[in-house]
């Protein structure tokens, strides 16, 4: 079974698929690895890196696509990328079908098979292939290093003979992966942090990293899946804005982080909370790429909006391409060897991995979540 590692495409990517170790181990078990020449140098691996380990370097994509049973990426593949994949080949990567229709489409005209990195199901015993928490960890992590950059002050409480600063206070939204990660983060850089979650099950999690939990009356439309909120009321919302308002207020640095998988992300912070913020303080907004938490974010852009810095970064994980490679690496390398030797895939089709995770299979639409649209 060949493998191919094509350079990612996206627009400010600078991670690769596999790290050079994580291609050791593969060639190890008996696979061939053939990657593009330079995939790795946004992630500080040379084409040396991967050659003493015993890879093949390829000198364009075409001669990874073309000739590889299995194509590893982080970033779904174009759709002139998934028709140069030989019939019956194997795509693994991150593809958002349930939005991506047209690359779902794309996969079923080459005829080949392919895993969603996004879909595998969040279960014990697929931890270590769960991409989505390593890279949403990175990013909680950077969130509060770029809002420090952007303020005019320090995060911790700091005595001095000139005379006592006080420490910041930082509000998080939303206390997934992402956002305990920021909250640890900013604990030990010596913040004030309070967390708002409409999950009451969090409280303990925001509470045991140091953060002040902000509670909102539960709500029976609120309907979660896989750790994700799914949907959640406007009625709800609304409640959640008039209680966080105040503290918002009064922040200096404010994250959000929250996501509904497919659809656009709910506003958290309205333009009327911005005008109301102090001058000088600092949003992240983590969900720009899907509409943004606030309406004022601007994606991969930084502005000025009633006097806050608004942070519109869409791709956190790459701006920490070493460590987010690395990682994605061994989260890829766990989920390939569940599902194949080196002499081929196992096509266990009901076994829960790989039935939550398969999209299309020999060219069909095989995801239960799509065969129903």
């Amino acid at each position: 079974m060949k493998i191919g590692i094509p350079k990612e495409t996206k627009e400010r990517e600078l991670r690769v698929a596999i790290s050079p170790e994580v291609t050791k181990n593969l060639i190890s078990a008996g696979f061939e690895v053939l990657i593009q020449a330079d995939a790795g140098k946004g992630s500080f691996f040379s084409d040396q890196d991967y050659s003493s380990v015993g890879a093949t370097i390829a000198p364009n994509e075409n001669a990874v696509y073309s000739t590889a049973d299995i194509i590893l990426k982080v970033n779904a593949p174009l759709l002139n990328e998934v028709a140069m994949m030989k019939k019956g080949a194997t795509l693994i990567s991150f593809m958002w079908a349930a939005t991506n229709t047209d690359l779902v489409e794309a996969c079923v005209k080459a005829g080949i098979s392919s895993f969603s990195m996004d879909a595998i199901p969040r279960i014990s015993r697929a931890q270590k292939m769960d991409a989505l928490s390593s890279q949403s960890n990175l990013a909680g992590y950077k969130t509060v290093l770029l809002g420090a950059n952007a303020l005019g002050k320090i995060f911790p409480m700091m005595m001095t003979a000139a005379g006592t600063i006080k420490p910041c206070k930082i509000v998080i939204m939303g206390a997934g992966v992402a956002g305990l990660q920021a909250v640890a983060t900013a604990k030990r850089l010596g913040a004030i942090v309070l967390v708002s979650d409409i999950r009451p099950e969090t409280k303990e999690q925001v509470e045991s990293l140091g953060g002040k939990f902000i509670e909102v009356a539960g709500d029976t439309s609120i309907t979660t899946e896989g750790g994700y909120v799914k949907s959640v009321s406007e009625e709800f919302l609304k409640k959640q804005q008039e209680l966080i308002f105040k503290h918002v207020s009064e922040a200096d640095l404010v994250i959000t982080t929250a996501l509904i998988p497919g659809k656009k992300a709910p506003v958290l912070i309205t333009e009327e909370m911005v005008k109301n913020m102090r001058l000088g303080s600092v949003i992240v907004d983590m969900a720009v790429e899907q509409g943004g938490n606030c309406p004022l974010s601007e994606l991969n852009k930084t502005v000025i909006k009633h006097g806050v810095t608004i942070i519109g970064e869409s791709n956190l994980p790459s701006m920490l391409s070493l460590n987010a490679s690395e990682l994605y690496a061994k989260n890829i390398q766990t989920f390939l060897l569940h599902l194949a030797t080196k002499e081929g895939f196992k096509w266990e089709l009901d076994e829960e991995i790989t039935k939550g995770s398969l999209i299309t299979h020999n060219g069909v639409v095989v995801h239960p979540a799509l065969q129903k649209k």
